[in-house]
């Protein structure tokens, strides 16, 4: 059985980026070593970044909006839950694998 080396990888970041992931890997059980190495083996599967790497268009932010407007979103966003006016979000994981 052969003996697999390690290596180091060693990064700079923003402070607060590194505290908010490590917050959340923290909170799914996962180290930041493994975290890495998870996405380093992504890169490998994937032949490439394992995202999309495009500027999104703008959406509302709750920063940006009034009371009013923000109330307004979610009460839409809950009536089309409600209604059914959604997808399977197995569905949805598909699309997104095949690139919509």
């Amino acid at each position: 059985m052969a003996v697999t080396k390690s290596a180091n990888v060693n990064v700079r970041i923003q402070e607060n980026i590194k505290q908010q992931a490590e917050q959340i890997l923290e909170t799914i059980g996962i180290s930041r070593a493994t975290a890495i190495d998870m996405f380093y083996r992504q890169i490998i599967l994937n032949n490439g970044i394992p995202f999309s790497l495009t500027i999104p268009k703008s959406l509302p932010v709750q920063d940006d909006m009034d009371e009013k407007t923000f109330n307004a979103l979610m009460a839409k966003g809950y009536d089309q839950a409600v209604c059914g006016d959604s997808y399977p979000i197995d569905d949805v994981f598909e699309k997104l694998e095949r690139g919509l």
